[in-house]
């Protein structure tokens, strides 16, 4: 885990990685500059040099010899206009969540579960499960000095969990909070304290046992079960309900059931009966599912039969659709989410989202990175964007111009008529 070292460091580069790879990522919650695939940049740049990085471009960074002088662009938040789209936020890191809240959002569309457990946990979950057993007395004895005042060291995972969670709940409270449930690929986890003794060595981890394969395998459901204690409490003992709940890189609809039904006895959430049934209160957990993969498109019908609605992962849904890899300098060029294919995926589960009345939004990075991206998803009606904090003014003015400038006459087929009146066009915002 090097999320604790990136906390202090003024800018990252990479020799390695693409523009959507963990690092960019992490590094963008953080609000820290990040340039990924320099090839040999450990041996141009020197120890103590002093270098400038430059990520204001969009998709091409930039880096200069010495310290260079920037401006500092400062915004009334009050005179941000309002979005009929809503403007969520990506926020993970618990330390960030009360700064994060001032931004003007609607939410946190994606917190990632896994950063919690990188940084605050930092032992394999089913290394405590397992404690008792465990024969390496250097491990336990790690794990002990780590888990001091917890007796039962499941427990630890828990409160720990909770409470970071808690903490993003509370800081955007009363605003839905969507918290993604562990997404560690394999190595991710061998790289936790403990994770060596529970995990495989695969081919191909991002491919490999991840996401809801993991929660139901007899293996890992222990694992799953702590994480679900953790909503719980979070939701019921916090008294916070604004926290809702996804399930990522889910490959098939059977899959979703058995991951729900699993929820349901753990106590979290209804029966499927229920869900297809759609009866359900004000007070019932929502379950969303990320739409990454292009089976959850192509079976969108049967994936929104049993759950609340999707979050689009517009990174690995780019990844399968054009078969790239994402942490690869070699195809990054190819991987771009505004590719025709990726598009008409999106088009497709938006409209299919919408057929049915269910919430769609997006967590991925590109509208974030691409203006005419994000004016596409105002185009097909998304409900929401959630954005890294660092870009949610910038892109929130695009949405808003956006918004109130529908299409003119001469791009649509015909104008539309509601109660037999032809609907007016909303006045635009004043310029900041």
């Amino acid at each position: 885990d090097w999320t604790s070292i990136m906390k202090v460091a003024q800018g990252i580069i990479t020799e390695e990685g693409s523009r959507v790879c963990h690092a960019a990522i992490v590094s963008r919650e953080l609000g820290i500059p990040c340039i990924v695939g320099v090839k040999q940049a450990m041996q141009i740049l020197k120890t103590g040099q002093d270098v400038t990085i430059d990520c204001s471009g969009g998709q091409k960074g930039k880096i200069f010899k010495g310290q260079l002088k920037f401006e500092i662009k400062k915004y009334n938040l009050k005179k941000i206009p309002k979005t009929k789209t809503k403007i969520m936020i990506n926020t993970s890191h618990p330390d960030a969540a009360f700064s994060n809240s001032f931004l003007p959002n609607s939410g946190v569309g994606l917190a990632r579960e896994e950063f919690i457990i990188a940084s605050q946990i930092q032992i394999h979950p089913l290394a405590l499960y397992h404690f008792d057993k465990l024969k390496i007395k250097t491990l336990k004895r790690k794990i002990e000095e780590l888990t001091i005042g917890y007796k039962d060291k499941k427990e630890y995972f828990i409160d720990k969990l909770s409470q970071g969670i808690g903490k993003i709940a509370a800081a955007f409270w009363p605003k839905p909070v969507i918290v993604r449930f562990s997404d560690f690929k394999t190595n991710e986890y061998r790289a936790l304290i403990g994770g060596e003794l529970f995990e495989p060595e695969e081919a191909n981890p991002m491919l490999g046992w991840r996401g809801a394969s993991r929660y139901y395998d007899e293996k890992f459901k222990p694992a799953f079960k702590m994480e679900v204690e953790a909503i719980k409490r979070v939701r019921e003992k916090f008294g916070l309900k604004n926290v809702k709940v996804m399930i990522p890189f889910c490959r098939t609809p059977e899959e979703g059931v058995k991951v729900l039904q699993l929820m349901k006895k753990f106590g979290l959430g209804i029966s499927i009966n229920q869900r297809r049934n759609q009866r359900k209160s004000a007070d019932d957990l929502k379950v969303y599912v990320m739409c990454e993969i292009p089976s959850n498109v192509i079976l969108a019908d049967k994936f929104l039969e049993i759950f609340d609605g999707y979050s689009v992962g517009s990174n690995d849904l780019t990844q399968l659709v054009l078969g790239i890899d994402r942490d690869s300098a070699l195809v990054a060029k190819v991987g771009d989410e505004r590719n025709t294919a990726v598009k008409e995926m999106l088009k497709r589960v938006i409209q299919e989202c919408k057929k049915r009345k269910k919430y769609v939004g997006i967590c991925g990075d590109a509208p974030s990175t691409f203006e005419d991206f994000a004016e596409f998803l105002v185009e097909q009606g998304i409900e929401s964007m959630s954005l890294n904090p660092d870009t949610v003014i910038k892109t929130t003015l695009i949405v808003a111009k956006k918004d109130y400038n529908p299409p003119t006459a001469s791009e649509v087929p015909s104008r539309r008529v509601v109660g037999g009146l032809e609907s007016r066009q909303r006045r635009a915002p004043k310029q900041l």
